[in-house]
């Protein structure tokens, strides 16, 4: 079975150290395709992507994982998305040329904001100001104030594909036989060349940096790209504005379109549409109540 679109877990048996292997390719053109990034977006988009899903992944929760950057520089805008059902979706918006290199560069003054959105429950925020020359510096950073976990990140992202390799440091875990472990499998997992992350065989590559070790790899988890946009959604957004909101504009315009920015999905409503959701929204609930 081909790695693409696919995260594999894995632990370094005695040892505090777990980890993580992520490789989008399909699901990464089907980003690309809804939108005409310039080379220097579609780098750190990618790089993005590939995060997102490493990240989701470090956390037991059923919900979405969402990690956006937004600054007042050319890229002011990012964000991708990730589900504990391994469905991805990510957008960027920019103005002028955008460097390719230098966080400051591409994002200006910016900040960084990890939200876990779960189906149950309230939302979990953490934001931190951005930080380092790279995405992978401003996660690590994050983490280690934000989480007081040590997590390094390796991405990588081209036309093609885009991919990821994290290494995490168990929290609240004795070292067992091997009190270096992670200074040392940090050390090993920084000679990665981007070719290695994004096309060796996950086996061949976790044998290359860890021979020496006893790595236990997990059955691996299929991710794509899938957007949740839906006319139900969009019906509760209008129904959250009010009738009186929602007809002032089917008043002025006729009608009502939303478009999706992750999918480019086009949602349409009529003046019948928008009475009947409205009429089907005030309906008396009916009693479940046996004769």
């Amino acid at each position: 079975m081909s790695d693409n679109d696919q995260l594999h877990r894995f632990i370094i048996e005695n040892t505090d150290v777990r980890g993580e292997i992520v490789r989008l390719k399909a699901t990464w053109q089907a980003i690309l395709e809804r939108a005409d990034y310039p080379e220097s977006i579609r780098r750190v988009l990618g790089e993005a992507m590939a995060a997102c899903a490493l990240l989701s992944a470090t956390i037991k929760y059923q919900g979405s994982l969402i990690l956006q950057i937004r600054g007042d520089g050319p890229l002011h805008l990012l964000v991708a998305q990730c589900t504990s059902d391994g469905t991805l979706r990510g957008i960027a918006r920019w103005h002028d040329d955008v460097p390719d290199h230098g966080l400051k560069s591409i994002f200006g003054n910016g900040q960084m904001v990890m939200t876990i959105e779960p189906d149950k429950g309230e939302p979990y925020q953490g934001i931190i100001a951005l930080q380092g020359e790279h995405l992978k510096d401003a996660i690590e950073t994050y983490f280690q104030q934000s989480e007081q976990l040590n997590t390094n990140l390796w991405l990588s992202a081209d036309d093609n594909s885009c991919a990821g390799f994290l290494l995490q440091q168990l929290p609240n875990e004795t070292p067992g036989d091997d009190p270096d472990s992670w200074n040392r499998t940090t050390h090993l997992a920084a000679t990665l060349s981007d070719d290695e992350i994004q096309q060796l065989p996950v086996r061949e590559l976790l044998h290359r940096l860890f021979h020496e070790d006893d790595v236990r790899l997990f059955e691996s988890e299929p991710m794509s790209f899938r957007c949740n946009c839906s006319r139900e959604r969009i019906d509760s957004m209008l129904i959250s504005l009010g009738s009186k909101e929602v007809n002032s504009i089917i008043e002025e315009k006729g009608k009502i379109e939303v478009d999706c920015e992750f999918c480019n999905a086009h949602y349409v409503l009529d003046k019948i549409d928008v009475e009947a959701l409205f009429a089907a929204s005030n309906q008396p609930e009916v009693p479940n109540t046996k004769h």
